[in-house]
Order: C-alpha cells, then sequence, then structure tokens
C-alpha cells in the first residue's frame, strides 16, 4: 500500500503536466478506436467470408451476367458440393438516398451457403412459400421500421412487363448475424419473381454471379481453373475466386486501408512515446534528492526503478481506459450515420485488447529510460545536487 500511495502522490506532485499528457493519451486512444472501426468497416466482408465458399462472376466484370445454364455444368465440377445464384436489384425506397443492397436469389438454397445469417424456421418458410416475399437485415429493418408483414415498394432500374418500375415485396422475416461482423443491411428476394416480371426475356435467363460452397477450401486453385476451363473462349467466359479475395478485391478499390490504419497509429504513438518520455524524464530530473532519500530510508534500487515504470504505466493504461472508453461511446453513433455507406462500423474485442497491450508497452518503453536513471543513481551524488 505504501508503494502504490507513493506512486499516486507522484504522479500528482505536477496535476496540470499529468493531466496534459493523460490528455494526450485519451486523445491517441479515441483515435486508435475510431482508426480500428474504419478498418473493420472495409474489412468486414473479408473477415467473415466463408472459407468453403467461392464466387463465379463474368471475367470481364461482374457488373456483366451469366447465363442460367451455367449452373448445372458447375454443380457437376469435382470439387464442388452446392450452387446457388445471385442477381444484384439496385432498388431504393421511396428517395434516392434511401438505398441499400437488394438482391434476387435462389430462395431454395441460398441460406444454406450463408449459415452465418440467422433467420427464424417459420420466416423462411415464409419466405421461400411466397414469390414476391423478401427478407431483410436487421440493420436496415431498424433504419427503415420495416416489420414482418409489412409491404414496402422498391423502385428499381429494372422495367416490369406492366411497364413500371415499382417493385412491391411482403416482408416475410428479419434475420440477423451470428457475428457482430457480420452484414445485416440486405434484402434478398425469390430470383423467380423478378424472372417471371420483368420485361426482357433474355435478361430473365440471367443471372449475375454463382455462389458455389467447395468440399475443401485448400482445393479452391484446382476448383477455380477447373471451372473457368470449361467456359473459356466462351461469349461469357467467367473468374471464380474464393469469397474472401472478391472481397479483399473491392475493399483494395478504396485504398488498402489495413496500411494506412496502421501507419496513421504508428505515428500517433511514437509521438504520442517522446511525449510521456519526455514527461517522465522531467519527473526524474525534478526528484532526483527524494529518490535519495528514498533509497536512505531502504528503498533498493529495483523498487526504485519499479516505482517509476509504474507511474509511466499508470498514465499509458489510465488514457488507454478513458480514450477506448469514449471511442466505443461514439463509434455506435457514428455508425448510425454511416449505415448507408459502412453497414459494420464497430471497434472489435480484439482491437480493444491490443489497444490496452499497446498501452502497456507505451508506459514501459516511455518510462524505462527514466527509471534505469533513477535505479542507477547513486545516493551521495544524488545529495550534492540537491
Amino acid at each position: 500500500m505504501r508503494f502504490l500511495y507513493l506512486i499516486w502522490k507522484n504522479l500528482w506532485r505536477r496535476k496540470l503536466r499529468t493531466l496534459l499528457t493523460v490528455f494526450s493519451t485519451i486523445v491517441a486512444f479515441v483515435l486508435f478506436g475510431l482508426l480500428a472501426a474504419v478498418r473493420m468497416g472495409f474489412r468486414a466482408g473479408v473477415d467473415v467470408s466463408g472459407a468453403d465458399r467461392m464466387m463465379v462472376t463474368h471475367k470481364i466484370s461482374i457488373i456483366l451476367p451469366l447465363p442460367v445454364s451455367y449452373q448445372e455444368q458447375i454443380k457437376t465440377t469435382p470439387g464442388v458440393q452446392e450452387v446457388t445464384h445471385a442477381n444484384w436489384f439496385g432498388g431504393i425506397y421511396k428517395e434516392p438516398k434511401n438505398f441499400f443492397p437488394q438482391m434476387a436469389v435462389d430462395v431454395s438454397n441460398f441460406l444454406d451457403l450463408y449459415p452465418e445469417y440467422v433467420l427464424p424456421a417459420d420466416q423462411k418458410k415464409a419466405w421461400q412459400s411466397d414469390r414476391t416475399a423478401a427478407i431483410v437485415g436487421r440493420k436496415t429493418a431498424e433504419r427503415f421500421g420495416f416489420k414482418v408483414g409489412d409491404r414496402i415498394t422498391l423502385e428499381a432500374p429494372w422495367l416490369r412487363k406492366d411497364g413500371g418500375r415499382n417493385w412491391e415485396f411482403n416482408v416475410a422475416g428479419i434475420f440477423d448475424g451470428k457475428q457482430k461482423e457480420t452484414d445485416t443491411s440486405a434484402l434478398y428476394f425469390n430470383y423467380d419473381y423478378m424472372k417471371e416480371s420483368l420485361a426482357s426475356s433474355s435478361i430473365a435467363n440471367q443471372v449475375g454471379w454463382y455462389i458455389i460452397r467447395i468440399a475443401d477450401p485448400a482445393h479452391s486453385p484446382e476448383i477455380a481453373k477447373r471451372i473457368d476451363a470449361q467456359f473459356a473462349n466462351s461469349p461469357a467466359e467467367t473468374k471464380t475466386q474464393t469469397e474472401k479475395e472478391m472481397a479483399q478485391g473491392f475493399a483494395n478499390q478504396v485504398g488498402n486501408i489495413g496500411v494506412l490504419v496502421t501507419w496513421i497509429v504508428a505515428a500517433v504513438f511514437i509521438t504520442l512515446l517522446l511525449v510521456v518520455a519526455n514527461t517522465m524524464a522531467l519527473s526524474i530530473r525534478e526528484r532526483v534528492g527524494e529518490l535519495a532519500v528514498l533509497k536512505t530510508l531502504g528503498f533498493t534500487h529495483v523498487q526504485v526503478m519499479l516505482m517509476v515504470l509504474a507511474e509511466s504505466c499508470a498514465v499509458a493504461l489510465l488514457g488507454a481506459v478513458l480514450g477506448l472508453g469514449l471511442a466505443l461511446g461514439i463509434v455506435p453513433a457514428i455508425g448510425k450515420g454511416l449505415q448507408q455507406f459502412i453497414p459494420v462500423f464497430l471497434v472489435p474485442p480484439r482491437d480493444i485488447a491490443l489497444g490496452f497491450a499497446i498501452a502497456l508497452l507505451l508506459g514501459l518503453a516511455a518510462g524505462f529510460p527514466p527509471a534505469w536513471q533513477a535505479m542507477r543513481l547513486r545516493i551521495v551524488e544524488a545529495l550534492r545536487r540537491v
């Protein structure tokens, strides 16, 4: 207890300096939390991608469709267990700003390939039995106030047989994600409803992309080559890749967020390291006489060194606790404003743990030079300086 009392008293002997140092640490860890959330937002699709899922798209661009007839050929490819497909819909709800992902899918097996989506059995049955039914992710349902049983209208670029562009859907279910990182912003509806209602029959015989489940993720390169070889030199050649590779490709279109965030965080913490180290060095120079007296009273060299290190770590950890706590408080509020563009915006638990580990290392690194100096301090020389 005496040891802790001395640490506490020494921390607050220069209150303004300590407060400013803690404040700078808080700012650094708030920034760390925000950048972690940004990185999570851009990597959410990459991190939760299924290891056994692959995507088959048009070789030139994902916006170009593939023939429906490809499904049976893909299904018979060695290593492929199951195949489903999806079409981008691109509708808006009431106003152009009310945009969210919507896809026409094969309702018979789509959820089998996406076990991370949690949907009650009765809602799944209602979705599969009603041609005009749709299921909506929890985030989008909360955003617009959708409830099971609602009938909603989306205006889409797809022309219907009746000449209109308004598509009506019955909300049959609301799905959640097994993990916090799971994106629950999409709406899925029956591909057959879209196919039967489209004005153009040629479009109705095409799909946007295929999703396949493979038996062994280790053989994904071989399976990709087999699939693409089947459609080589055809009017619609394919590009097969793992879902993670595809998600990473989309993330890379806005730059390597992970590297950018890492460099920003590194610059911030190097600056902070110098601030805390300077603070501790000043504190030790002011207390040379006091440290000599402590050694005279029986404190060992190691005890004095540990006391200085504990002070440095206390400043860093206090800043981390307050800074990360503040980040956890403001990130959800920011996420609500960005959910249209970044559906998953949160500070992952692993980054919180990493933050505390960095704070501890920061305290040790900043406190070690003055602590080493305090340990080597000789009583006679120290008393002469007083």
